[in-house]
């Protein structure tokens, strides 16, 4: 069974439709909106600071979300896919966002919608991600523009598919 732990008197709240792999950990001051999903050993931890998610998050395997005590909430907006293995600390992303597998985004960075942080990318504190680009290396840099297309393709493929893939589960939970 999955991990949830209020702190402070406050207790995870997840949407309509959410899938909680049995090895997640949620932990705090988490709003996550409908069609979330927080695959195995994915840890959110909104318990210095609290973690806000649209619609149609997925959090990949191994994923972490934290935030920074007193001064950098996470804030993620709907459509985004965290990859595996990817860390997302006291930041925002905005809309139709693709966090590569294993990229780092740190405090008080914004990443405008429509971006991609390549896989292993480490986004310093402080960096702002142009909308509709993809930012790739260490520490990560403007790549290139990315065509229309490319945007809608490739990054609501990925979250289209993992709504899919969290259906195939929906015998172990119901998470609400």
């Amino acid at each position: 069974m999955a991990t949830i732990i209020p702190v402070l008197g406050k207790t995870p709240a997840l949407g309509n439709n959410c899938f909680v792999a049995p090895n997640a950990t949620l932990i705090g001051d988490l709003q996550a909106g409908d069609d979330c999903s927080f695959w195995f050993n994915a840890v959110v931890r909104a318990d210095v600071h609290f973690i806000k998610m649209g619609n149609k998050v997925n959090v990949q395997d191994g994923a972490v979300i934290h935030c920074t005590y007193e001064k950098h909430p996470t804030v993620i907006g709907n459509n985004v896919s965290i990859g595996h293995n990817a860390i997302v600390h006291g930041c925002t992303l905005h809309d139709n966002v693709l966090v590569g597998m294993g990229a780092i985004v740190m405090d008080r960075c914004e990443v405008h919608p429509n971006a991609i942080i390549a896989a292993g990318a480490v986004v310093l504190e402080g960096t702002i991600v142009e909308a509709g680009c993809i930012y790739a290396g260490v520490p990560a840099k403007k790549v290139k523009e990315l065509p229309k297309d490319k945007t809608h393709g490739e990054i609501e493929r990925i979250a289209n598919n993992y709504l899919k893939y969290s259906s195939w589960f929906s015998d172990i939970n119901a998470a609400k």
